[in-house]
């Protein structure tokens, strides 16, 4: 019922995508930007990112009366306390104790049971060492006198491996510290200028991680991949990619027959952005796995039925990397992604399926779900 509406709306948009906003600032007037300034200050109030005094317009008009005083200002704040009456309580304080004291209920510790043992137990624990003793006491579960991998190996192992005895303290286990990933190397403008050679030996672009790639830049490599053709594999993640960077990569994908893996995750991409990439995939039949999981802000449920329903009429996609928070979406999607794998499965075997198209094969696998 709400469907035709937001998609309208949404083709309403689709004009204002390629404004150039500078442009238009350009054009206004020293007034009209002062106006401008204000709407924007008053945009967002509830900003937590934002300090406090910047949230909203200074509405204040009158000029100040003079630098600020702090012992001034507590001064006056005193004064304007003390001539302030107190409010009279509606029950006057009396001071009276009413009801009885609390005193605590005093803890009888248990009485300890005398255990007998056989003759020879008694013998053995009496002549036993304290680190003999901690390891009797670690296997019968007394984990506190050690750590989990003392523990496992006492029951291991037929030696005693805690030396210190009853006077050991647990330490966690030391692990070898990981070292931090190196930073990415790639070399953003020349691995561009390779693309738009055409480079035969470029097969994979990695641009995970880097930081100060400018969009103008991220929408360079989408113009260029639409005319490579050995490309195959292209990751951004991390690069802050918006909107405008996954409108460009939409236009890529329609026209690019070579590109098989696409990954834009921890981003800062919409669910319009979101939504033209999946859209897109009506016209490829090259690409095989697309990953757009971890957003900066969540598609929302409107957004994955959306994406559901493109992956439904997709048969070529075979792994989509994006983890739904709705259950029907997510079924949806799965099923997708098991029926193309199946036909691809047909696709690859030499059986008699091999002359048939995609559609046909999705015809006959339909058909042969429904029979069972």
């Amino acid at each position: 019922f709400f469907a035709k509406p937001a998609m309208s709306f949404k083709k309403e948009l689709e004009k204002y995508r390629d404004v150039d906003e500078d442009e238009i600032l350009k054009k206004l007037s020293e007034e009209e930007l002062r106006r401008l300034e204000d709407e924007l200050e008053e945009l967002d109030p509830d900003n937590a990112l934002l300090p406090a005094g910047m949230r909203q317009k200074d509405q204040t008009k009158k000029s100040p009366t003079g630098p600020f005083q702090r012992d001034s200002l507590l001064a006056h704040l005193e004064k304007q306390a003390k001539e302030h009456p107190d409010k009279e309580d509606l029950v006057p304080y009396t001071g009276e104790k009413r009801g009885k004291a609390w005193i605590p209920k005093k803890t009888v510790d248990p009485i300890m049971e005398n255990v007998t043992l056989e003759p020879e137990l008694e013998e053995a624990l009496a002549n036993a060492s304290d680190a003999e003793l901690c390891d009797i006491a670690a296997i019968l579960g007394m984990h506190t006198l050690m750590s989990n991998q003392q523990y496992y190996e006492a029951l291991a192992s037929s030696t005693i491996v805690n030396k210190e005895g009853l006077n050991s303290v647990i330490q966690s286990t030391q692990y070898k510290p990981v070292p931090d990933e190196e930073p990415n190397s790639t070399d953003i403008e020349e691995t561009l200028e390779k693309i738009k050679n055409n480079d035969p030996d470029l097969l994979e672009v990695n641009l995970n991680n880097i930081k100060n790639i400018p969009v103008p830049t991220l929408k360079a490599y989408a113009e260029a991949l639409k005319d490579n053709s050995y490309v195959e594999k292209l990751s951004i993640v991390g690069t802050r990619s918006n909107d405008p960077v996954a409108y460009a990569l939409a236009d890529m994908l329609k026209v690019n027959a070579t590109l098989k893996c696409l990954n834009v995750e921890s981003n800062f991409i919409t669910g319009n952005g979101i939504l033209a990439l999946v859209e897109a995939l009506q016209f490829n039949t090259s690409l095989v796995e697309l990953k757009i999981d971890n957003q900066s802000q969540q598609l929302g449920n409107k957004v994955e039925m959306e994406i559901a329903s493109m992956l439904e009429k997709n048969t070529t996609l075979l792994k989509f990397g994006y983890h739904f928070t709705q259950q029907g979406p997510r079924l949806r999607g799965s099923n997708a992604m098991m029926n193309n794998n199946d036909l691809a499965r047909m696709t690859r075997s030499d059986g008699p399926w091999h002359n048939f198209s995609a559609l046909d094969m999705e015809d006959v696998l339909s058909n042969a779900k429904e029979e069972a």
